[in-house]
Parts: C-alpha cells; structure tokens; sequence
C-alpha cells in the first residue's frame, strides 16, 4: 500500500494553515488518505463493528475512492454540546457530519444533486439510522447545502482524506490527506532519517552519483535533530512509485512516498 502525505489547498483554507510551512509527519505516522490509524496496535473503538437496532455495521478501513449517493439530513439543537462517536463535543455550527462506515476524520464532499451545493465536512460521528439515509450533517453544513428547510436532500458524497497531528518544534500542527488531488503533487521519496549529518550527506551524494536527485532536510523533533534523506520524484504519483519500486530494489526496504 502506497503511503502518501498532501496538501488540498481548499480544506488547508479551512484548517487555517495556508500560511504554514510543508511538515512531514515523524517516525510511523506514514498514511495514506482516509486510511484507519492503529493506536498502540490496536483497532479503536470507532473502528470495530457495532450493532443499531438488531443491524450490524462494519466501518471500513480505507475511504480511498468511496463514494456514495442518498439521502442526507442533519441533527441539531438537541444533539448540540453531546459526545460524538470519536468523543468530540457536538457542535452543530462546525463543519462534521456522522457515517455509519467511513473512518473517523474522513473528509466528504457533499454535494447536493437538487441545486448543485457543496459543502466540505469531516466524519466525526455515527449515524443516521434511519433507513435510505447516507449522512447526518450538523446544521452548519446542512445551511450551505440548503437543506435546513426540508430536512432531507439527495446527495452524493466523496470521500477527500483526513487530517494527521504533527508536532514540530514543540508546537501542533494539522496537516490534511487529500483524496480530490490524490495523484497531484511535489513528490519525494524518503530513503532514511539520521541523526549523523555526516552519513545523510554520505548517502545524498552517494545517490546523486547514481543519476537521483537527494537532498537532505533537517528534522527537529523535542532537543532532537533528524538529517532526512529524500530523493525527488516529480510531481505525479504514478513517476514517484516507480522511483520508490526502484529504491526498495535497491535496498532501501524502509522508502515511502511524501508529498510537500
């Protein structure tokens, strides 16, 4: 599975981080969009199936490519300030919604197929269970699409990433996992990380003399600096897999793409 880490310029607007620089997640947080995340090895809970009224449901684990028409409606004022089902506070003014399957932190586009809305949101809940229904919008989301009169509206869906926390320089920040742009961007392969700069500059010229483009970047993470070695793979992500397949072959089992 090809692990990948993008930037989509209109939920970047959204996450208030237009203005901040490219971050690269550290050690073990290589995902790719939509993708369920293991904590400590385990499933979390909003992953494993559950049973509403004598039916099971059973989340899925990669939102890579779903879509989806049906049904949206959208909850409220008597929901508003509960817990949701990943144990955010509710808030019916925020731009979340609730699926029965898709991953936690999933962003959708719905787009409302009545009068061609759009509306961006991200999967912090379960639900609707109600039959024919596909999403549950909060208010704020609904009001864009123009449902908020008549409660319901036929809609599609498509699954866009999520979001991933990262920590540079003792500060967090939020870096989101596009779907839309999925095969878009500045690729680069990373090969290895080194807290020696001397062997990151050793392994960078050795690649270079071998026809790559390496550069090494620094990496702070606590009172810790890392040299990472990373080797340009242009900008579409069908090119940086065949760089990626060729440094594996050559040894570098540990290579994964990252988008800046």
């Amino acid at each position: 599975m090809k692990k990948i880490i993008c930037l989509f310029a209109l939920v970047a607007m959204l996450l208030a981080g237009c203005s901040r620089p490219a971050l690269t997640p550290g050690p073990g947080k290589q995902l790719r969009a939509g993708r369920q995340v293991l904590k400590n090895g385990k499933i979390p809970p909003t992953q494993r199936p559950y049973k509403i009224k004598n039916r099971t449901y059973y989340p899925i684990p990669d939102a890579h490519g779903f879509s989806q028409n049906g049904i949206a409606s959208w909850y409220g004022p008597y929901f508003h300030g509960r817990k949701t089902s990943n144990g955010e506070t509710y808030d019916m003014y925020a731009q979340t919604a609730a699926h029965k399957t898709l991953p936690m932190n999933t962003y959708v586009l719905v787009k409302n197929l009545e009068n061609n809305k759009e509306s961006v949101v991200r999967i912090n809940d379960r639900g609707p269970f109600v039959r024919g229904r596909i999403i549950d919008l909060s208010k704020k989301a609904a009001g864009e699409l123009g449902i908020v009169k008549n409660g319901t509206a036929r809609v599609r869906i498509q699954a866009m990433g999520e979001t991933i926390s990262i920590v540079r320089q003792k500060q967090r920040y939020e870096k989101f996992l596009p779907f839309e742009d999925f095969h878009k961007g500045n690729f680069h392969v990373q090969i290895g990380s080194f807290q020696n700069r001397e062997n990151a500059i050793r392994l960078r010229n050795r690649l270079n003399k071998q026809s790559f483009q390496a550069i090494v970047r620094n990496y702070q993470h606590d009172d810790n600096i890392f040299f990472r070695v990373q080797v340009q793979a242009g900008n579409i992500l069908a090119k940086a897999e065949k760089v990626e397949d060729e440094l594996i072959s050559m040894g570098f089992s540990d290579s994964f793409i990252i988008a800046q």
